[in-house]
């Protein structure tokens, strides 16, 4: 295998202001789920600065596993498990775990809406019936159908152009997918750059 690619700058430039949104809203023993790891480099702080959660990196195929398995291999923290192989759209997700919260940082605008509506259907089968039943997303978003920033404008045009299938999509839309598998939104974190960070949780009716 080569050896991986550079670590991401802007992955660095967030962790810190993601990790206060985890911090308030994930419970201090539990677990999460974290759908397309990239880097390594927000597990690894987050695991750091949450010892009592366990973590569980993935991603959407072997060579990006094998990859993600090398970054975290070392000084990592006893709290993160080996990387999984998870497509989204194909699976397999990991029902039988039971997780507290579900992650996914800065993969629905680099993806087609259908692997939104997987993503969020997968979700609701790995939560725990029992747990904080978090979804957490985090990225860029139009709201009231208009992008926050010139540079999200930008950027979303530059993503349709590389695949008419991507692009930065909006609140309102992910939201009422969400609510459809049984989402309620709880919080809208405004963070730097001209992103969100979104954190959903079963509506009452779905806790059994």
């Amino acid at each position: 295998m080569t050896a991986p690619s550079p670590g991401s700058a802007a992955a660095d430039r967030n962790k810190g202001p993601i990790l206060e949104v985890l911090a308030g809203s994930l419970p201090a023993v539990g677990s999460v789920l974290e759908v397309a790891s990239g880097t390594g480099q927000h597990v690894r702080h987050f695991a750091a600065a949450l010892p009592g959660v366990q973590w569980q990196p993935t991603e959407a195929d072997a060579s990006r596993c094998e990859e993600l398995a090398v970054r975290l291999a070392g000084p990592s923290a006893a709290n993160i498990a080996a990387p999984r192989c998870l497509d989204v759209e194909r699976g397999p997700w990991p029902t039988g775990e039971g997780y507290d919260a579900v992650l996914c940082i800065n993969m629905i605008h680099i993806a087609p809406w259908s692997a939104t509506a997987a993503l969020i259907a997968g979700a609701r089968e790995v939560l725990s019936r029992h747990g904080a039943g978090l979804l957490i997303l985090y990225g860029p978003y139009l709201e009231d159908g208009r992008h926050t920033a010139p540079s999200n404008a930008e950027f979303d045009q530059w993503l349709r152009a590389r695949d008419p299938a991507w692009g930065v999509r909006d609140l309102a839309e992910v939201t009422a997918l969400a609510a459809g598998a049984g989402f309620e939104r709880q919080r809208v974190e405004r963070l730097p750059a001209n992103n969100l960070c979104v954190v959903f949780g079963r509506a009452a009716a779905q806790v059994r």
